[in-house]
Parts: C-alpha cells; sequence; structure tokens
C-alpha cells in the first residue's frame, strides 16, 4: 500500500459502541475507516465481543449498556497522528459526542499498536495505556495476531493468560445476521 514513497505500516485499532444500533456502528465505522480519505486499508476484523461498560464509577456497569468492541488490524501510510485524526473523522462521522468521560458512546475508535512504535504525546500515546488491561481489547486482538509481541517485549500470549483479564467478564458474540442464520437452519432441520 505504499505511495509515493510513503512506508505503510501495521496497526491495529480497537472499536466498540453501547448506544443505539451497535452493530451498524461497528460496521459503518468499519467501511468509514477506508472511505474517507486513502491510506487507510482495512486487512483484518476480529470476531466481536459484549462486554459490561467500563466506566469511572463500578455502578456504571449496571447504569450503562454493554459494549461491542472488535479489533481491526489495518495498513497505513498515514502517520500515528493522522491515523487518529481519521479515528476522530469516523467517530464524529458516527454521530460520538464526547459528553461524560468513559460514558456510552455511538462508536469509539483508538490507536492500540501502530507497528512496534512507542509514543507519548499530548494527545496520543502507543500503545494504548490500556491495552494490556481490558480484556475486551485483548481477547480480539489475540483473535488476530496470537504470536505478537508487544513493543514492551511483553508476548501477548502472556497477557490473555494474565489473572487481571480473566477475571473480566466478557462473551464472543455472533453478528445478527450469523445468530439469524443459524436459527433458520436449525428450524429448517427440525
Amino acid at each position: 500500500m505504499s505511495t509515493e514513497g510513503q512506508q505503510s505500516a501495521i496497526a491495529y485499532l480497537g472499536l466498540g459502541s453501547s448506544l443505539g444500533d451497535r452493530w451498524r456502528h461497528l460496521q459503518d465505522a468499519l467501511q468509514r475507516l477506508e472511505q474517507m480519505g486513502t491510506g487507510v486499508r482495512v486487512l483484518a476484523v476480529s470476531p466481536v465481543y459484549e462486554s459490561p461498560h467500563l466506566g469511572l464509577d463500578p455502578e456504571d456497569a449496571q447504569r450503562y449498556p454493554p459494549h461491542l468492541n472488535c479489533v481491526v488490524q489495518v495498513e497505513t501510510t498515514l502517520s500515528p497522528h493522522a491515523l487518529l485524526d481519521r479515528a476522530l473523522m469516523v467517530e464524529r462521522a458516527g454521530g460520538r459526542q464526547r459528553t461524560e468521560k468513559w460514558g456510552p458512546r455511538t462508536i469509539d475508535i483508538d490507536i492500540l499498536l501502530y507497528a512496534d512504535l512507542m509514543l507519548t504525546a499530548d494527545t496520543l500515546t502507543v500503545p494504548h495505556p490500556g491495552l494490556t488491561e481490558r480484556a475486551f481489547v485483548v481477547l480480539p486482538l489475540y483473535d488476530l495476531a496470537p504470536e505478537l509481541t508487544l513493543p514492551d517485549g511483553r508476548l501477548l500470549a502472556c497477557v490473555v493468560r494474565s489473572d487481571r483479564i480473566c477475571q473480566q467478564r466478557i462473551w464472543r458474540v455472533n453478528p445478527p445476521d450469523v445468530a439469524v442464520a443459524t436459527a433458520q437452519r436449525r428450524e429448517a432441520e427440525r
């Protein structure tokens, strides 16, 4: 995907949605990532996971709807900051409103990893600071890249088996069309 001498990089993005038609928000965000300009190509998408809302207060898990999350592997010629700008554009196009820190949202996109880069800036930290603490990021990332070594040298496979990740409630879910097709097939088999 290198154009005009630009180097391409592999990056992983975390996508999440907890408001409205969560499946549609994830699907639309995937399309917009590629369609809102050049420099991003989606290579792979993880299975989708559902998990309770992770908020600032423990009660947020009961107050707010659960999230659907997935991880996307992209090839990009955009710089990390330009990729962040693209993610923010996609969020805005998807109706994202930033009214409450860690509040529910139509769509959320985080840069989890960008090649082997380790970056700390005012507006962007890569790897994402919560990457190894959140099962809803670690498990779908593992689905895409089970052999991945994080920029700090840790194996993703070890992070997946950590107590912190294993203790979190999370489950893999099928998209509605898969669930409907499965139900129709079972009905036909009767």
